[in-house]
């Protein structure tokens, strides 16, 4: 669990007995690919660290599948709403590649808020960052142009390009995959 522990430590100071308190609140997983960490219609009660590996969030929508986000190594992945409300989940979340996942199930993680002070802090810093990206994400989908979003993800996250089907990174820019195709051989040039 060394790379969530540098993720917690990264964003809080935090001494070393709180953090092994936090640590053992985890469990590791590991999902093969196609494997569904999350369902549709379901009750969200866990929220996973990505240790390594690709995951997707997405819908259905008029029987096309949206990609809305993909997860990859040292990102968290959840059903927010869900996960904190335990509202239905509208999201599906599948592991594109085989994924190594420290989860953390509900009600331990509204323990440790209360018992754990630094892991309070961490999850405020977790929602705002959640936050923000959605933000970005609405903004960028009205405001930039398809060669934006697909120069913004490139530089921001390159390997994906390697691991990820490109119909689902299409999906996630809110263009076509032959669009995706076009901007892709523009930047090798």
């Amino acid at each position: 669990m060394d790379s969530l522990k540098q993720c917690i430590t990264k964003e809080t100071q935090i001494d070393t007995s709180s953090i092994e308190v936090i640590l053992s609140s985890f469990y590791t997983r590991d999902l093969k690919k196609g494997d569904f960490f999350l369902r549709a219609g379901k009750l969200c009660t866990q929220m996973a660290f990505i240790d390594t590996g690709y995951l997707r969030m997405f819908d259905i929508v008029d029987g096309k599948e949206v990609t809305f986000w993909i997860g990859s190594s040292g990102k968290f992945i959840t059903s927010l709403s869900s996960f904190v409300f335990q509202t239905t989940n509208f999201w599906n979340i599948q592991a594109i590649t085989d994924c190594k996942l420290h989860i953390i199930d509900r009600e331990s993680h509204f323990t440790l808020c209360k018992q754990q002070p630094k892991w309070l802090e961490f999850d405020n810093h977790l929602l705002a960052h959640s936050f923000a990206l959605l933000e970005q994400k609405i903004l960028s989908q009205l405001h930039t142009s398809s060669q934006q979003r697909f120069d913004a993800l490139f530089k921001a996250d390159p390997q994906l390009f390697n691991h990820v089907p490109l119909q689902y990174i299409a999906s996630m820019l809110g263009i076509t995959p032959e669009t995706l195709s076009r901007l892709r051989k523009k930047n090798a040039n």
